[in-house]
């Protein structure tokens, strides 16, 4: 499954965190994120993690737009909610394009945790089913 990573700045290391300690299960996916996330995820764990732009230089849209061609199938995105931040309307997009296209994210580590553990059991086959491949 292909695995798009995105963090606001202030859960950036709560991100790598769980990067480490779910880097067996993450082995086994084709990951990305964007610019500095998808650094700090593959410095800390080793894992090769497609590097986009940075949030704010367009990474976000670069995942948006393979969201939208059915490119990504599970997205972990760790924001911030207490911090007002000047791309509200790019984390609003990011989140409308996973409703739309049926792609299960995670906006917090709890959740985060029961989607990659489905992933290592094999509950989240249902995408095949659902959003199958060209």
């Amino acid at each position: 499954m292909n695995i798009a990573f995105i963090a606001h700045d202030k859960k950036k290391e709560l991100m790598v965190q769980f990067c480490i300690a779910y880097c067996g299960i993450l082995s086994k996916h084709s990951l990305c994120g964007t610019g500095t996330t998808a650094k700090l995820i593959s410095e800390a764990t080793g894992l090769d993690v497609k590097r986009f732009l940075s949030g704010p230089q367009g990474g976000d849209q670069q995942i948006g737009a393979r969201i939208a061609y059915n490119e990504i199938d599970l997205m972990l995105f760790f924001r911030d909610p207490l911090s007002a931040n000047h791309y509200e309307p790019d984390t609003l997009n990011i989140l409308r394009l996973c409703d739309q296209n049926n792609v299960p994210v995670a906006t917090n580590v709890a959740t985060a945790e029961v989607l990659v553990r489905g992933l290592e059991n094999g509950d989240l086959a249902w995408r095949d089913i659902v959003n199958p491949k060209k």
